[in-house]
């Protein structure tokens, strides 16, 4: 134990004089405003900036555990207004899919799953522009296939929103219900990851000294973004959420790199 609380203030130390530390807390401060006021799309902003000025490994890992244990308070409003017979499943097709993401983000190459995730990304973002919505509603098998995805989107990057964001945000939910169904999906899906993570042996010593630097400056941001939401309707809420994933699509591309680093 001791070796270990030794290895996480050395990492600790070492993470206050990382030149990447201060833009890294400006974006997870964005990130965290806006995950408060949507529900998702945290990770969607903060990761694309994360995964150049850190390991996407590091990244990924560290911000799982600030959105994990920062984001706990938001789910008791949320089930007050969730859909709970489409999130579920949801939830459990993420449980399997994030299994997969975890390996692929413990064995592929960085550069690889940089461009996986983007190209999944501007995809869902060029469905959700052509304006497609149904009213039906959502069968269960659809469920589970939109929380497989998400899943393995989650494993590899925490970028699991775009799938569901088109899935509900499609559909004939009221915002209110969208924001809800997003922050309990989280929330369960959760599980599946936390296991998974484990079992693939990414947790470490800097990734908790991440963690523990950004942790303030996110949840501070989501409290005002909560605030901000009450302010809200649906029209808003459904341009914000195509707004935040596609300055996710744009900023994830490593052709900006050069840019984005300049």
């Amino acid at each position: 134990m001791s070796a270990l609380i030794e290895a996480f203030l050395s990492a600790f130390g070492d993470m206050a004089n990382h030149p990447a530390l201060v833009p890294a807390l400006f974006a997870v401060a964005l990130a965290g405003s806006v995950r408060g006021f949507a529900g998702f799309g945290g990770a969607m902003l903060f990761m694309p900036f994360a995964t150049f000025l850190f390991d996407p490994r590091l990244a990924v890992v560290a911000f799982f555990i600030i959105d994990t244990s920062i984001t706990l308070p938001l789910v008791t409003n949320a089930l007050r207004h969730w859909d709970w017979r489409t999130v579920i499943p949801c939830a459990i097709g993420s449980w399997v899919g994030v299994w997969f993401g975890a390996y692929l983000l413990a064995t592929t190459d960085t550069l690889i799953l940089r461009w996986t995730i983007c190209l999944i990304i501007i995809l869902l973002v060029g469905v959700m522009l052509t304006g497609w919505r149904y009213t039906a509603r959502p069968k269960t098998p659809i469920s589970l296939g939109v929380g497989s995805v998400a899943g393995v989107l989650g494993g590899i990057s925490q970028v699991s929103a775009p799938p569901l964001v088109a899935y509900w945000a499609a559909g004939p939910f009221p915002a209110q219900v969208i924001r809800a169904n997003l922050i309990c999906f989280f929330f369960f899906a959760t599980l599946g990851s936390l296991a998974a993570f484990f079992a693939n042996g990414v947790f470490t010593a800097q990734t908790l000294a991440l963690a523990v630097w950004l942790a303030p400056a996110y949840g501070l941001a989501i409290f005002i973004g909560a605030r901000l939401f009450k302010g809200s309707n649906d029209t808003l809420f459904r341009r914000v959420a195509f707004a935040i994933i596609l300055i996710a699509a744009v900023t994830s591309l490593p052709l900006l790199d050069p840019l984005m680093r300049a």
